[in-house]
């Protein structure tokens, strides 16, 4: 809506306007030699305070995109910003602001755990070295690796050395922490307790961009996500918005499963499934919109036909419904 200057509507667009952007791609474009194009036109925003999930299938661009993000690798082609200064002309002055963990953690494998942590904040101009060892101390507890700090880093597990390359991007407060893959070889404990970290990092104010090929992991743990596929942005946008794109289904539980099929066919739901005593499919048209009026038809359809509803209702539609839907691709779920 357009209005003239000094207007309600202005006025509500001024305090409706969303957060400013810690990263802003427009068209950006990267061809390996050989002609791989392996990043196609990414136009991508995330915002301040978002917890924003890079989700795509290994080889879809993620890790590209990333190392152009940190002046790693120049773009073919388009233009970047990160903490809103142009990328990698910036690179200077930015990346003391950010923490990253990118590809797994380049470890000194003859140091000890706590002596590459030592190192690595040696080499940060910024750092105070008169609060060094407490802070390395407390990167090491955040991420677990506080008993095992003093064995030699080629000695430790792929899961340890990803906890400890974390504990690097945590050295000190950042005001943007850049995740790739960050739960690789790590057992579903350390999954859980890496993305409880993650959780307490954004808490604290710092935004988090994390690069996954895992649905669940993006969806329990952020607040905004992209979807990369061979290279190009399928979709960004919360990942409630997203979830949304995916419609939930209908889930009976009955023992007459058969005529159950039967009379929800009749009544425009599709794609039914019969598992034991569950049925499922998709709800018909409509029902989405206006689940009070189509959803107790469907149920007094099946009690009706004699039909023994044991329970009767819908699951919400998952951000793996939401990429099938999206892309037509199935996608690693594992998590």
């Amino acid at each position: 809506m357009t209005a003239a200057p000094g207007g309600r509507e202005a006025a509500s667009a001024t305090e409706a306007a969303p957060a400013p952007a810690v990263i802003r791609t427009r068209g950006l474009t990267k061809r390996f030699r050989g002609g791989q194009l392996a990043v196609d036109g990414l136009d991508l925003t995330v915002p301040r305070g978002s917890v924003f999930g890079f989700l795509g299938p290994n080889g879809s661009g993620k890790t590209t995109t990333i190392r152009m993000l940190m002046g790693l690798i120049a773009p073919t082609s388009g233009a970047a910003s990160v903490l809103g200064s142009p990328m990698p002309q910036s690179a200077g002055s930015v990346l003391p602001r950010v923490g990253a963990l990118i590809e797994g953690p380049a470890l000194y494998g003859f140091l000890s755990g706590r002596d590459n942590l030592v190192r690595f904040d040696s080499a940060d101009p910024t750092a105070d070295p008169r609060t060094r060892d407490r802070r390395v101390a407390e990167a090491l507890a955040r991420v677990g690796l506080s008993a095992a700090a003093g064995r030699k880093a080629r000695a430790y597990s792929l899961g340890m050395k990803q906890r400890l390359g974390l504990a690097s991007a945590l050295l000190q407060p950042r005001e943007l922490l850049v995740l790739d893959e960050p739960t690789n070889g790590l057992d579903p404990q350390g999954m859980r307790e890496i993305r409880a970290l993650v959780r307490e990092v954004a808490a604290e104010g710092t935004t988090v961009f994390l690069s996954s090929h895992l649905l669940d992991e993006i969806e329990q743990v952020c607040t905004h996500a992209a979807v990369m596929s061979r290279g190009r942005l399928v979709v960004q946008d919360t990942v409630a918005e997203l979830a949304a794109h995916a419609r939930g289904r209908l889930v009976v539980r009955t023992p007459d499963t058969e005529e159950a099929v039967r009379v929800l066919a009749a009544h425009g739901v599709a794609d039914l499934r019969a598992t034991g005593d569950r049925v499922d499919g998709e709800p018909p048209t409509g029902a989405a919109a206006d689940p009070d009026a189509l959803l107790p038809k469907l149920c007094a359809a099946l009690v009706e036909a004699g039909v023994r509803v044991r329970s009767f209702g819908t699951e919400r539609g998952s951000l793996e419904d939401a990429f099938v839907a999206l892309t037509g691709e199935g996608f690693d779920v594992a998590g």
